[in-house]
C-alpha cells in the first residue's frame, strides 16, 4: 500500500511539473520564437502608448468613433468577467436593453433602417473586438459628418479594413473596430483615441 502512495505521489508531482509547467512554458516560447507579437496578445501602440489589443473590443463613445458591439463582460470588456448575459431571447430584461440600444443607435446615426443585430446584441464572450461590415455601414454617414469628412472616403476606409473569412469559410467578414478607429484618427490627422 505504501509503494502505491508513493508512486501516485511521484506520478502526480512528474506530471504536474511536466504538463502543468514545462508544456505551458515550451509552448509560451516557441510561440515567442514563431509569432512574436501574436505571442504578446496582438499588441496595438500609437506613439510609444499601449492603445489596447487586436483581440480584446473595447469601448468607444461620441460620435467621432465607430461604435463595438455592447459587452456583458463586467463593466464592459473585462477580460476577468468575460461571458455573455446568459439571458434568453425572451427575457425582459434582455429585450428592454436591446430596445434601449436600438434607440440610442438609431439617434446616434440619424436612421431609421434596421439596426445591424450586433450593435445591439453582445457576444458569447463579451469580449468581441469586431464588428459586421453592415454594423460598420451603418455608422459611415454620422462618424464622416461628424468629423467633417466626405462619405466616400470613410466608406473607403471602412472598406480597406474588411477582414474575410478565415481560411475561406470559417466565420463572417468583419471589421476590427480599434484598428478602423485608429485609421480614422490617421485619416482626419488627429488623434482623439478614449
Amino acid at each position: 500500500m505504501r509503494k502505491e502512495i508513493i508512486t501516485s505521489l511521484l506520478y502526480t508531482v512528474v506530471t504536474t511539473l511536466l504538463l502543468g509547467i514545462g508544456y505551458p512554458l515550451g509552448i509560451t516560447l516557441v510561440a515567442h520564437l514563431v509569432m512574436p507579437h501574436k505571442a504578446d496578445g496582438q499588441l496595438i501602440t500609437k506613439n510609444g502608448v499601449l492603445i489596447g489589443s487586436k483581440l480584446l473590443g473595447q469601448t468607444f463613445s461620441g460620435p467621432t468613433y465607430f461604435h463595438s458591439r455592447p459587452s456583458a463582460a463586467g463593466t464592459g470588456y473585462d477580460a476577468a468577467n468575460s461571458s455573455g448575459s446568459n439571458l434568453g431571447p425572451t427575457n425582459a430584461s434582455l429585450l428592454a436593453r436591446v430596445q434601449q440600444s436600438a434607440a440610442e443607435e438609431r439617434k446616434a446615426n440619424k436612421a431609421t433602417a434596421d439596426i445591424p443585430v450586433d450593435l445591439v446584441t453582445a457576444s458569447g464572450s463579451g469580449l468581441d473586438p469586431d464588428i459586421t461590415v453592415a454594423a460598420a455601414e451603418f455608422q459611415i454617414f454620422a462618424i464622416a459628418h461628424a468629423r467633417g469628412l466626405p462619405v466616400e472616403q470613410v466608406n473607403e476606409l471602412v472598406h480597406q479594413h474588411i477582414q474575410p473569412r478565415q481560411l475561406g469559410v470559417l466565420g463572417e467578414p468583419r471589421v476590427n473596430v480599434l484598428e478602423l478607429n485608429l485609421a480614422l484618427d490617421d485619416l482626419s490627422k488627429s488623434a482623439r483615441l478614449p
